[in-house]
């Protein structure tokens, strides 16, 4: 039999692309998967922020003092999101019916470090928070991505999602919104804290 270069070049091509394509295989399947925000019953991700008056916000102090509503607003995709300012003015109205349920409310405001403190302060504007009512920074949104609330496209930074988490850490109620709109609204927020 005789040596053919050519078949010789094809057969070690095609093992070259099934030996590169496993081991493409191998690493995706070593990739970690992405977490998943957390779900009814599940132990919320406790976090410690920062608020805009420079206070430090742990969820685990909080939560020594009564339920927890948890709002992730959407930051500063490049935009101050007009559904965030909406969602946070429901809260506002609000306030009082939260305070007598005796939970705090806390704003998530993720986005670039950089410029986070700027943003948030432009977004609230001359919204003054009332008790039980902060807004707190996620800068880099290492909370958001800890959370799995992350969303990854251009121009975006966290899936707006509202959680309430009780005394024992355990979220109690959930929503998670693929879309800038469908947020839980804080009058649906207090009925379920009432329950």
């Amino acid at each position: 039999m005789r040596f053919v270069p050519t078949y010789f070049r094809t057969l070690v091509a095609t093992l070259s692309i099934i030996i590169t394509s496993g081991a493409m295989r191998a690493d995706e399947s070593a990739k970690p998967a992405a977490k998943a925000p957390p779900k009814i019953g599940d132990m919320a991700e406790m976090f410690t922020l920062q608020s805009l008056d420079g206070e430090k916000v742990e969820l685990k102090k909080l939560l020594k003092e009564g339920p927890v509503v948890v709002a992730v607003l959407r930051g500063y995709p490049g935009y101050q999101c007009p559904a965030c300012t909406r969602q946070v003015g429901g809260y506002v109205k609000l306030a009082d019916e939260f305070a007598k349920a005796g939970a705090t409310v806390v704003f998530v405001y993720p986005g670039e470090a950089k410029e986070l403190e700027t943003r948030a302060q432009e977004f609230l504007k001359e919204t003054e928070l009332p008790g039980p009512l902060t807004l707190v920074l996620d800068p880099d949104q290492k909370f958001v991505t800890a959370a799995g609330l992350r969303w990854e496209a251009l121009n975006e930074t966290a899936y707006p999602s509202t959680f309430i988490v009780d005394s024992d850490g355990k979220v109690t109620f959930r929503k998670v919104s693929k879309s800038h709109g469908d947020r839980a609204e804080a009058a649906d927020v207090l009925k379920a804290l009432q329950k």
